[in-house]
């Protein structure tokens, strides 16, 4: 019978290297924490089974991560990787657990795929780790073997070639899978004797060996996507390096990109082949692009839909939006959260919408600012027209019936309703609803007089 397992992240420092005040896995890459991506990593593995251990500015960790994705145990005093370990393991034993997937916070290219490859590896193992070959070791913790056999793994501040052998470019990948109750009879053993006077997870191995355990030290090369981030350098080199699989893979799909070195695409992201986007652009979050789909240069998406044959012109902000086919957005429009295009709709050049829906047909196309509000079918917005939403306290919905004409430079004091067909002369300030069909206008008469010569 299998064994339940359960993962565990080790979320809890700040990570003065990057110079931030930022908690490190909250560091971004693609406009994601790097904290999501090894979530992300893990879930399709373990479900439901993912827990972290956060400790500096726990609770804008468990902010970020509000949406239950993972199950949090909170380090108080930041003692270590092997203190950071003991914290969680009543949290595990409780949920059943009977070994523990242990991995850093801080490695955002690590796959589901060699997870999965490095937990079948270590299938019979008491305890296993995998290591990495790197050329430049830096501040990765050296595995120190004899004869081939793993004898413990060693800090980088701790390391002494006289004492542990010469420097052999075999290092600790921060990647562990051990039995939970060898686990809870190991961690009281830890020591803070080093130089960091920290307890560290990695001296387990050690402890195991001499307790006549199994631990098994998997060499998984100099593959880069089990990668620790540590600097703002080291940052930005993954960030890159992930762009540009990202973007390999969605050239490969089928998606159109020109520039594509000045395209950034988040992890999250779904486009559909057929889509085309042109650089530079940006889009992020849990954005979807569909099939036909034009996305010009100098946009920005965050979490927002742009259905088939839309086309979103140079220029334009799209954040929590939803646009449906064959709709034009732009240029320099901006959709704010809640804002919805219904199909065929059309918003202009310095159009902005937010939490407003324009329904089919509906057109916007020239300086407006449309919240809060819901414009009907084939209605058309004049340009200068504002939605007055807000009256110092609450916010009020303006409602535009189908087919209704608002002239350019109005005013709609909401609450207020504009009926069906109605139409609105320009330049008005509406307070009071319109009725079906009618025509309002609100403004003063005009006045033609004398014009005064002022002689030079």
């Amino acid at each position: 019978m299998a064994q339940r397992i359960g993962a565990l992240i080790l979320a809890a420092g700040k990570g003065t290297r990057m110079h931030s005040d930022t908690p490190k896995v909250l560091q971004r890459l693609l406009n994601d924490p790097m904290l999501r991506y090894v979530v992300d990593a893990l879930r399709p593995l373990f479900g439901d089974e993912v827990w972290a251990v956060v400790g500096y500015q726990a609770e804008r960790v468990r902010k970020a991560f509000a949406d239950g994705t993972v199950r949090f145990v909170e380090q108080r005093e930041q003692l270590g990787t092997g203190h950071a370990l003991t914290e969680a393991l009543p949290a595990l034993e409780a949920a059943g657990c009977e070994r523990i997937l242990v991995l850093n916070g801080d490695s955002p290219l690590v796959s589901s795929a060699l997870l999965e490859s490095f937990l079948l590896q270590a299938e019979g193992a008491d305890l296993a780790f995998a290591s990495l070959r790197l050329a430049e070791p830096a501040a990765y913790g050296r595995v120190v073997r004899k004869d081939g056999r793993v004898q413990s793994i060693v800090e980088a501040k701790d390391f002494d070639p006289a004492v542990h052998g010469s420097v052999t470019g075999e290092v600790n990948a921060g990647v562990y899978c051990l039995r939970l109750d060898l686990a809870k009879k190991l961690t009281p053993a830890l020591s803070r004797a080093n130089r960091s006077g920290e307890y560290y997870i990695t001296d387990l191995v050690g402890l195991a060996l001499t307790e006549g355990y199994e631990a098994r030290g998997l060499d998984c090369g100099n593959d880069p996507s089990l990668f620790g981030i540590n600097s703002p350098l080291e940052l930005v080199q993954a960030e890159a390096f992930l762009r540009e699989k990202i973007l390999r893979g969605l050239l490969e799909s089928g998606v159109i990109i020109h520039a594509p070195e000045t395209v950034r695409v988040g992890p999250r992201v779904r486009i559909e082949s057929g889509a085309e986007l042109t650089g530079p652009c940006e889009i992020y979050g849990a954005s979807r692009v569909a099939q036909g789909a034009c996305i010009e240069s100098h946009c920005v998406l965050l979490d927002s839909n742009v259905d088939a044959d839309t086309v979103v012109r140079s220029f334009c902000h799209l954040e929590g939006a939803r646009v449906g086919k064959n709709c034009t957005v732009g240029p320099f429009a901006r959709l704010r959260p809640g804002a919805v295009m219904e199909e065929s709709a059309h918003m202009g050049n310095f159009v902005e919408l937010k939490q407003a829906c324009l329904r089919k047909g509906a057109k916007a196309n020239h300086l407006a600012y449309i919240g809060d509000a819901d414009v009907g079918e084939r209605a058309n917005i004049g340009a200068g027209t504002i939605t007055c939403n807000y009256d110092g306290e609450r916010k009020h919905t303006t409602r535009i019936g189908a087919g209704a004409f608002i002239g350019s430079n109005t005013a709609l004091v909401a609450p207020v309703n504009v009926g069906c067909g109605a139409l609105v002369g320009a330049g008005s300030v509406i307070t009071q609803d319109v009725p079906d069909g009618e025509m309002a206008i609100a403004r003063g008469r005009q006045r033609n007089m004398p014009r005064r010569v002022i002689k030079s």
